[in-house]
């Protein structure tokens, strides 16, 4: 065995699972021929050998969903291009729903797929029992039918990966398990197996449920727990056809498919078993776990209620084996943030299957080029904190993430355990306030706040429920008077040093080189002219900058610093985000209240807008940003944690007669949304220029430092972008807008919404998407156009614009009392009037 084990690779594949499998195809697809796979124990034999082999397209995002598309084409051809049998059937595939609310979420996903190019189709009853005879349609309102989507052999299609990654020149060893991954100087340097070392350029992480505990001994959070899955499989049933849809009756938490004239009935049942804390024995293989019928009896009667053919056949198998789930029921793809050339692709929550090909094309690109070859934040590992490794963590929202994969998806919820982890020193305060608390990279913030007996996790709806009405009030308060909102999650990362200036040079399209006290606000862009983040750098000294982002951005900008600031000179990055609280106190009364709680000077002449202050308030100090993310006066005031509670309470005293209010996210996103401000993650990424996202005011052209990503920008300058971010509002649609809708223009799909709200000011719903035009998306092109938003199936008359609906010279951010722009008012008045 030593002899066939090489003591060099250029890629080593950790795990030989179907993931594992697929990036070794892709990578010798790519034309890279020194692969080597390392498999613990036999091909398939920790998760993919007991997968139900579903596939299905239908995914909350772009990207997620081309993973999805692409993996269908591939398993069409995959078994030509490799002579390996698949077993993959495009037999589509029926996901019922039998209440309103279920129908509504069917009916907004269709919508989003036909955005992503998927063939969606919102069927009734009758016809859902046409194409499934075995289903019981009493009480179903309507399905969604999906024809491309289908079923195949897990086995046997990972066993065809292996075979096209062979005949593409890789090296797959099986019974070679890798006991600890090597980094030399903060670089890949190879593995240490059981028969020796293997020096590797580049190392990836496949390794299912075993992930966690690989990348922890390095100190790198990759969250996953595993699960106990049940499914059960019957006996023959006649007549059952292979070419039967695969259905989903996601009320009644389970999948049915056919399998070899069989069905094989599973489960996500709302509260899963955790399995493994303790770890996941080496030897795990082609195991299954002790069957708990008891646990799935429930909702395998329901199963039997929506197909009662399965009450007069027996069970052949009741199967029970893990699964690994992550935090946020998101996939792990991408970098490790402080190793150069380790990369992970696990935690796939049930989904591994029919995102094989994708997640494997991916992460191939990924690695060859050192960049994805798209935006897959959302996946991206980098977004998980640290505290996310803790067992006890993971093990607690694990038996609530099975079940989330088919609860309904509310706008704004968020897990219900596991929570807590990261709390605002105001917490308690802002808990007797109101607060109604969600989740962001495990801080907890207030949403919206409501009367303090209310429930803490009240249900939120698609419909103008109580979420509406508090967060409207908060939108107006701020449009009116002035709020409070607790940013504490906000990252705080310290530049300093001789050559921090030149280092933050060479990231920022804007020019950072300002005096002491000036704020700047940046794009950092990739080498492909591609938004990596967008941040805020105060200039805090001659050789200090502090650079403040979101909070789900902490790991990756960090990341990003620091890897620029290698050999960069005289440099030193520090992550200081515990050391602050952050309060923005907004709207026009916000002088005001500062005026009252602070001798500093709040005035226009003293404290210019992008203006950063030390201050004293309260009996402590602040750093003050005269900046403003929701369209009006303001400032945000970074005060040390510990000071944060006086703070706090002196603006609370001194605020009574300025109607001064509490407000959360889901206020300050509408207000954000109908002043035009981006929102990195969702409007902006790392494959969108500034000059596509319009926020070419962003770019020094004439600064003397060159930047990441100039070259790109230099080449789009002066050119009208056949793509551009455009502002949209609908003011005759009822139904509310969330993100992903549809957008039409004289009949024909041109875009969709990467955000939506409803703008309380403009008395609308209010959106920002990327629209195409091979022509170029100008502001004559707009005009020109009768545009549509579809929401939910119906398609509602908007208007777009290149600027923004409120406020666009930005007047108010100024102090002065300018409100709806007046290019869209007239427009959106008149249509509200006809409405």
């Amino acid at each position: 065995m030593q002899s066939k084990l090489p003591s060099h690779a250029e890629y080593v594949v950790i795990g030989g699972g179907i993931i594992g499998l697929s990036i070794a195809y892709h990578l010798t697809r790519l034309g890279h021929r020194d692969v080597l796979l390392l498999e613990r124990d036999q091909l398939t034999c920790g998760t993919t050998w007991h997968a139900a082999g579903l596939v299905t397209q239908l995914r909350a995002s772009e990207n997620m969903a081309k993973l999805a598309q692409y993996t269908a084409g591939l398993f069409r051809e995959l078994e030509e291009l490799t002579g390996q049998h698949t077993g993959f059937r495009q037999c589509g595939s029926i996901t019922v729903a039998a209440t309103p609310e279920r129908l509504e979420e069917l009916k907004r996903g269709a919508s989003m797929g036909r955005s992503f190019g998927l063939d969606v189709e919102i069927i009734d009853a009758a016809e859902a029992r046409r194409r499934v005879p075995l289903l019981e349609v009493t009480d179903v309102l309507g399905a969604a039918w999906i024809p491309s989507d289908g079923k195949t052999n897990p086995v046997d299609t990972a066993r065809a990966f292996a075979a096209g990654a062979r005949q593409g020149g890789a090296k797959i060893l099986e019974r070679t398990p890798v006991m600890r991954v090597l980094v030399e100087k903060g670089k890949i340097s190879g593995v240490q197996t059981a028969e020796g070392v293997v020096r590797a350029d580049k190392v990836v992480i496949c390794a299912g449920m075993w992930s966690r505990a690989l990348a922890a001994e390095l100190n790198w959070t990759v969250p996953l727990h595993a699960a106990e899955h049940f499914y059960v499989v019957t006996e023959s049933m006649a007549g059952l056809s292979p070419d039967t849809p695969t259905v989903r009756d996601l009320d009644a938490c389970f999948y049915a498919k056919e399998d070899a004239g069989k069905l094989l009935v599973g489960f996500f049942e709302p509260k899963g078993k955790p399995w493994g804390m303790e770890g996941i024995p080496r030897e795990f293989s082609f195991d299954s776990l002790p069957d708990d019928f008891e646990h799935i009896e429930p909702h395998l009667a329901d199963a039997m209620r929506r197909m009662p053919a399965l009450e007069n056949v027996g069970l052949q198998l009741s199967f029970n084996g893990p699964e690994s789930f992550t935090p946020d029921n998101r996939f792990l793809l991408g970098p490790a943030p402080d190793i150069s050339g380790l990369y992970v692709a696990s935690g796939f929550n049930s989904c591994g299957i029919e995102s094989s090909g994708g997640a494997g094309k991916v992460m191939a690109e990924w690695m060859s080029t050192g960049v994805p070859a798209s935006d897959y934040w959302e996946m991206d590992v980098r977004r998980a904190m640290p505290f996310q490794r803790n067992r006890r963590y993971l093990r607690d929202r694990t038996g609530e993430a099975v079940g989330l994969l088919y609860a309904l998806h509310w706008p704004h919820k968020s897990p219900e355990t596991a929570r807590k982890v990261r709390v605002s020193p105001l917490h308690d305060r802002l808990a007797a306030a109101g607060a109604k608390f969600g989740e962001a990279a495990g801080w907890e913030r207030a949403q919206w706040f409501g009367a303090p007996e209310s429930p803490a996790n009240a249900r939120a709806t698609f419909a103008r429920d109580d979420w509406f009405k508090a967060s409207g009030a908060e939108h107006e308060a701020t449009r009116s008077a002035v709020t409070l909102f607790d940013q504490t999650s906000f990252a705080h990362l310290l530049v300093q040093g001789r050559d921090a200036l030149a280092l933050l040079q060479r990231l920022s399209t804007n020019d950072v080189n300002v005096p002491v006290g000036r704020i700047v606000y940046t794009p950092w862009l990739n080498e492909r002219g591609g938004m990596e983040s967008d941040v805020t750098i105060a200039r805090t000294g001659d050789e200090e900058f502090l650079v403040v982002t979101a909070a789900v951005q902490r790991i990756r900008d960090l990341a990003w610093l620091r890897t620029h600031a290698k050999g960069a000179g005289h440099v030193f990055v520090a992550d200081v985000s515990s050391g602050y609280t952050c309060l923005s106190v907004m709207g026009p009364r916000s002088r005001e209240l500062l005026m009252r709680v602070s001798p500093a000077d709040f005035s226009d002449g003293a404290f210019p807008f992008a203006t950063a202050r030390e201050v004293e308030i309260g009996y402590g100090m602040a750093l003050a940003f005269r900046m403003t993310f929701v369209g009006e006066l303001g400032w945000e005031l970074h005060v040390p944690t510990e000071q944060a509670l006086g703070v706090y309470d002196g603006l609370i005293a001194a605020g009574g007669d300025l109607d001064l209010r509490h407000a959360g996210y889901v206020a300050l996103n509408t207000l954000r949304l109908e002043a035009g401000y981006r929102d990195w993650g969702a409007d902006v990424s790392d494959e969108d220029s500034p000059l596509e996202a319009g926020l070419g005011f962003t770019v020094a052209w004439n600064k003397a430092e060159n930047f990441i990503g100039r070259a790109v920008l230099e080449s789009q300058r002066g050119q009208v972008p056949r793509r551009r971010l455009v502002q949209l509002a609908a003011p005759r649609a009822a139904p509310l807008m969330f993100g992903t809708e549809p957008v039409w223009r004289n009949g024909s799909l041109v875009g969709y919404l990467r955000s939506a709200g409803f703008g309380h000011t403009l008395g609308c719903g209010v959106g920002m998407g990327y629209l195409r035009s091979e022509h170029g998306v100008t502001a004559e092109w707009l005009a020109k156009g009768s545009f549509e938003i579809e929401i939910a199936g119906e398609r509602h008359a908007a208007i777009a614009s290149l600027r923004a609906f409120y406020d666009s010279n930005r007047t108010r951010v100024k102090g002065e009392c300018r409100k709806i722009d007046d290019l869209v008012a007239q427009e959106l008045l008149t249509a509200r009037a006809e409405g």
